[in-house]
Formats: C-alpha cells, sequence, structure tokens
C-alpha cells in the first residue's frame, strides 16, 4: 500500500501552476506568491510545477521564468519542493533553464518531450541523458505525445530508469499499459499527468499526480490518494467520481485558460493569458465554475 511505502522524492500531489499576469501582461509575482501560498497551505501540495504548459511557458521568457521561480520559492519556502518546467525545442536551451533553475533554489526539473522536431528514439534518449548529465537535480520527465507529437518510448524510458537523476515521470501518453510495463520494469515514480488518470494510474503502481484541476480539487484529490495508500479503495473510487467532472471539465479547452477563469470567480487576480492563447468565453467560465460548484469546490 502506498502508505507504507517511503514518499516519493516529490510527494505525491503536485500542481502545475497556472502564471499570473497583470493588467499590463507582465507577471503578477505578488499574486504568484499568492497563489502558490494557497496550493500549499490550504490544497495540500507536497510540490508545485512552474514554468509549465499550465504556466504558458511557451510566452514568457528566460528572465521572467527565473523571476518566478525566485518569487514562488521564496513565498513557500521549505513547506513544499519546487519543480521547474525548463524543457524546449533545443538541448543546450534545455540545459540552460537547468542552471537558472539551481540559481532559484529549485528541487527538481520537469523535462518534457522536445516540441516539434519529433527526434526519433536514440536522439530522443541522448537529449535526456545529456540534460541530466548537466545537472545535480532530480528529474521528472514529460511524457506527452499530444503535445510533443511522439511518445517516449517505453524502451527510452526504462534505459533512462538507469540514469540516477532520473527519478519520475509524469505520465499523459493515455496508455496506461504502456505505463504499467514501464513501472513494472524499473522505479520510477510515475505521477497521473491526466488529472482524471490518477486512481487507474494509482491501481497499476503509481504515486501520484501532476494535476491542473488540483488548483480547486488538490485537498480532495490528496484524500484519494491517501485513501488508495490506506488500502481504501472503495473511498478513493467514490472521491474520484465525485471529482470526475471537474478533472476531465479543467480540459473543456485550453487548462489554463479554465484555471484562470475558476480562480478568479474564486477571489484570485489570475489576470489574462497571453497569446495566441485568450481568456475562456463567458460560457465556458459560467460551465466550469458551474461544475467547481457542484461538486462542493
Amino acid at each position: 500500500m502506498l502508505a507504507r511505502m517511503p514518499a516519493p522524492v516529490f510527494g505525491r500531489l503536485l500542481t502545475a501552476m497556472v502564471t499570473p499576469f497583470a493588467a499590463d501582461g507582465s507577471l503578477n509575482l505578488d499574486e504568484a506568491k499568492r497563489l502558490a501560498s494557497y496550493l500549499v497551505d490550504e490544497m495540500h501540495n507536497d510540490a508545485l510545477v512552474i514554468n509549465g504548459t499550465t504556466g504558458e511557458s511557451p510566452t514568457t521568457d528566460d528572465p521572467e521564468k527565473l523571476a518566478l521561480l525566485e518569487a514562488v520559492k521564496e513565498a513557500v519556502g521549505d513547506r513544499a519542493k519546487i519543480l521547474a518546467g525548463v524543457g524546449t525545442n533545443e538541448t543546450a536551451a534545455t540545459i540552460s533553464r537547468c542552471q537558472d533553475a539551481v540559481r532559484a533554489g529549485c528541487d527538481g526539473l520537469l523535462v518534457v518531450t522536445p516540441y516539434y522536431s519529433k527526434p526519433p528514439a536514440d536522439a530522443l534518449y541522448e537529449h535526456f541523458e545529456l540534460v541530466a548529465e548537466a545537472t545535480e537535480l532530480p528529474i521528472m520527465l514529460y511524457d506527452i505525445p499530444g503535445r510533443s507529437g511522439i511518445p517516449i518510448p517505453e524502451d527510452v524510458i526504462i534505459r533512462l530508469a538507469d540514469h540516477p537523476r532520473i527519478v519520475a515521470v509524469k505520465d499523459a501518453k493515455g496508455d496506461i499499459v504502456s505505463s504499467a510495463r514501464v513501472m513494472a520494469h524499473t522505479d520510477l515514480a510515475y505521477y497521473a499527468g491526466d488529472d482524471a488518470m490518477t486512481l487507474p494510474l494509482l491501481s497499476v503502481g503509481a504515486v501520484g499526480v501532476v494535476g491542473t484541476s488540483t488548483h480547486f480539487t488538490g485537498a480532495r484529490t490528496k484524500q484519494l490518494i491517501d485513501a488508495f495508500g490506506a488500502g481504501d479503495a472503495e473511498g478513493a473510487l467514490a472521491v474520484h467520481r465525485e471529482l470526475l467532472d471537474v478533472y476531465t471539465g479543467v480540459f473543456a479547452t485550453q487548462g489554463c485558460m479554465l484555471v484562470k477563469a475558476g480562480l478568479a470567480a474564486r477571489g484570485f487576480n489570475p489576470g489574462g493569458l497571453r497569446r495566441p492563447l485568450k481568456p475562456a468565453s463567458e460560457a465556458q467560465a459560467a460551465a466550469f465554475v458551474a461544475l467547481l460548484d457542484a461538486a462542493g469546490l
């Protein structure tokens, strides 16, 4: 049972945090600190992922990314771990961002499959290996073929698991059998990268979730994980069913759009989005907030 296993290096409940912007489009670091503190203290996150896809990382430059990491680290201190999203299309640029993450005092790195270039398997392996060799921080691979265009092949993940700094996978592959096979052959800590897959992946050996809806569902999702870990499968399933509409509804359009709409309805000031994204429509926002209300969130 999970409750009797050593806690994984990044904990079990993580949120990929949105990036708040001011009215003029600049970073709103004060609101970022406020939101990060809320996610840790009220939503009970063990760690936060900063500068990920939900954080609109394709639209923020490297100085902004560093400033955001430093602000969030200052806000949460040692109450939670901070993972920096550092993946880019270019290996050298990814390594440079790793170095910024170290300067900011981060506890780990999220490294996504390079977008657009679709490197062959041997080049993909070498990309991740070069990044791991360039840092002392533990790494979570991010397998999301819906965005990157290619999955990380099973054999590549299994080989990468031999590297001492590659310790985890954020799994948004949507192939639970493939993920189960990797978990059966490695000690990698697997995290659901799709909120609705948290319980299914826990059932085959995953340790937790890196969530999007967990801006709102975090405390309840922690109850789900804890119940499963304590052997209460029925209790975990009940929470899963209670939250399923929110888990899936947050992805009715791009997740960061609806998270920001939901946060605004809950008294936060997340600001707008940078193009090419734009704020959720009134109808989209209302539909998502209705899901939150129905779930008591």
